[in-house]
């Protein structure tokens, strides 16, 4: 069996769409959430499907990340999954998990990626450069910002009258589709 802990800063629709996919498979279990806020929408969605929910400040991630490392080791983590996660991962982290830690970015990466891109401010630079595709990528970490392997790419179009909230819909419905499928890639 295969154990998860997801890294999650907002909502956690990603996470929660995880659980119930997952939730009657014998191959996967994810044991724990990881949040950065203790005010994350992640939070409840956790609390509501029975998991595990450890807060970890930006100031404890940078400066007790063995600590960390340690406790994620102990509860046998084979896979972390940044589903919405907002800080950079340290780079011991990325040592003591080598291709074992993947990142969902709502882009076709390397197109508007690194550092401050995400959520709305990629919807936005998409509309402003008159895109005519758009989509998600989940890729391997590595210590820069959306640079690592990539794992899957899936692609929609940006029809004229689209508009932030339009794209959010459409980029949801493809990382809902392909995050699991991702995950079931890792699995095999």
């Amino acid at each position: 069996m295969t154990n998860v802990a997801i890294f999650a800063s907002g909502e956690g629709t990603n996470a929660e769409n995880l659980f119930t996919y997952f939730a009657n498979d014998t191959r996967i279990k994810i044991k724990l959430v990881v949040t950065n806020k203790d005010d994350a929408g992640i939070i409840a969605r956790a609390e509501k499907h029975k998991k595990t929910v450890q807060i970890v400040s930006k100031q404890a991630l940078e400066n007790y990340s063995f600590q960390l490392i340690e406790f994620l080791q102990v509860e046998k983590i084979d896979l972390i999954v940044l589903a919405g996660f907002l800080l950079k991962i340290p780079d011991e982290f990325i040592k003591a998990f080598p291709k074992k830690i993947i990142n969902i970015h709502p882009s076709l990466l390397p197109k508007y990626g690194g550092k401050g891109m995400y959520g709305n401010f990629v919807h936005e630079a998409v509309l402003k450069n008159k895109e005519i595709e758009t989509g998600i990528t989940i890729h391997f970490i590595n210590e820069e910002y959306d640079k690592g392997e990539i794992i899957l790419q899936a692609k929609s179009t940006v029809a004229e009258n689209d508009t932030v909230e339009t794209l959010t819909q459409k980029i949801r419905a493809l990382e809902f589709d392909y995050l699991p499928k991702a995950i079931e890639k890792f699995l095999t």
